[in-house]
Order: C-alpha cells, then sequence, then structure tokens
C-alpha cells in the first residue's frame, strides 16, 4: 500500500466516521453535536433565548456538558499519545483503539438509555459525553498523528479550501500542488456528507447499534496500520 492510497483511505473513513457519529448524536441525544461542539453553543444560545421569552429552556444540559467531555477526550489522547511514544509502541493504532473504545462506550450506554424520550436521563447523558470524548480523542488522533490528511471533523474549513481551489483550478492558475490539495479535501468533505445521511437514517432504524458502523470503520483502520506496520517490520 503506498502512503498516498494509505491517506485517502484513512481520510475518507475518517470523515465518514465522524458525520455518522456527529449526526448520530443530533438525532439521538436532544439535538447534541459530538464531534462540531462549537455548534453546541448556538444551540445553547437558542436555548437560552427561548427561554428568556418563557418558551422553555429545551434541553441544554448535555449541550453544556460536551464542551468539558470533548476537551477531556483531547486531553486523554495528548497523555496516551505522549505516553506510547515514549514507550515506543504502535503509536497510530493504539490511539485508534482508544478511540474505539469511547465509541464502543457511547454505543452501550446509549442502548441501555434507550428508548430515549423527552427528559435528560443520567445514561443519557453519560452517552452523549462518551460520545464528545470519543470525538474529542478523534480530533487529537488526527492533529496530532495524522497531520498530512484535510480535517476530518470540521468540513467548514475544508469546502473554504476546495472553492478556492476550484476557483484557481476553473481560470488556469493552479498548479500541480493545487490540483492534489483540492483532490485530498474534497474525499473527507464527500465521506463526511455520506456518513451524515446514513447516519440519520441508520438510527432510525436500527438505535444505538447504528455505531457499529462506524465501530467496525474503525477497527478496520486500526488493523490496516497494523498490517502496515507488520510490512514495514
Amino acid at each position: 500500500m503506498t502512503p498516498a492510497s494509505k491517506d485517502t483511505i484513512q481520510g475518507v473513513g475518517l470523515g465518514f466516521l465522524a458525520g455518522y457519529v456527529d449526526t448520530l448524536g443530533f438525532v439521538a441525544l436532544f439535538g447534541l453535536f459530538t464531534a462540531h461542539v462549537t455548534g453546541n453553543f448556538v444551540l445553547i444560545g437558542a436555548g437560552l433565548s427561548q427561554m428568556s421569552r418563557a418558551a422553555g429552556a429545551g434541553s441544554l444540559l448535555i449541550k453544556f456538558l460536551a464542551f468539558p467531555a470533548f476537551i477531556s477526550g483531547v486531553v486523554v489522547a495528548r497523555l496516551f499519545i505522549t505516553a506510547m511514544g515514549r514507550r515506543q509502541r504502535p503509536v497510530l493504532q493504539l490511539a485508534m483503539l482508544l478511540q474505539l473504545t469511547f465509541l464502543v462506550g457511547f454505543m452501550l450506554l446509549g442502548l441501555l438509555a434507550s428508548p430515549i424520550g423527552a427528559v435528560q436521563t443520567p445514561l443519557a447523558i453519560s452517552a452523549g459525553m462518551l460520545g464528545a470524548i470519543a470525538m474529542g480523542v478523534h480530533s487529537a488522533n488526527a492533529r496530532l498523528l495524522m497531520p498530512q490528511l484535510a480535517p476530518t471533523s470540521l468540513m467548514t474549513g475544508n469546502v473554504t479550501q476546495i472553492v478556492i481551489d476550484a476557483v484557481d483550478i476553473a481560470r488556469g492558475a493552479a498548479d500541480a500542488a493545487t490540483r492534489a490539495r483540492c483532490g485530498k479535501f474534497i474525499w473527507p468533505v464527500l465521506a463526511f456528507g455520506i456518513g451524515a445521511i446514513m447516519a440519520a437514517y441508520a438510527y432510525l432504524l436500527m438505535g444505538f447499534w447504528a455505531l457499529l458502523l462506524p465501530i467496525l470503520i474503525l477497527a478496520g483502520l486500526a488493523l490496516m496500520e497494523n498490517r502496515v506496520l507488520t510490512d514495514a517490520g
């Protein structure tokens, strides 16, 4: 496997996973963003505005808690990656398995909390927090261990870069690096969008069992990394 093909597979797989998990959390857990946690601030502001008009605050607690949960995921990933690096362990593979562990916990707590009604139960909130922690690990892993990839969880910057590069290509001002960058950025965006659409329907059909798909994707990426390390050794 060439480095370029490995990067493409990782970018598509992780982009799909991020869009899928973020949308599933939003649909299942009171409009919670697990990956795009800053989006929760908008929803919190909207909820507080409704409360000021005596229209009800909505489900805000889980959104307030998502930000520190996401940060804790980043902290855990940073410390874990540092510790594994010092021990000369296969860092990327183990970091993926760390995220997988939190995703499994998200699924299991979601199943225990089901059916999820209008009230935020402790189990439902805990499920959301594990989802946010998992995506905090996801973001830290990508930033620390896969800087060559386009971002796989925050798509606004990706779309902006794609449009800039597409304009340069259309006006004949793009060099080879610009064309390559456009190709690198577009696949995670498409995968994220497909993951988001699939997650909404999958949750309606399967509930939290739908998280098996991103769990299997992450397990497959970890196995791919193990094979690459084995072949290199």
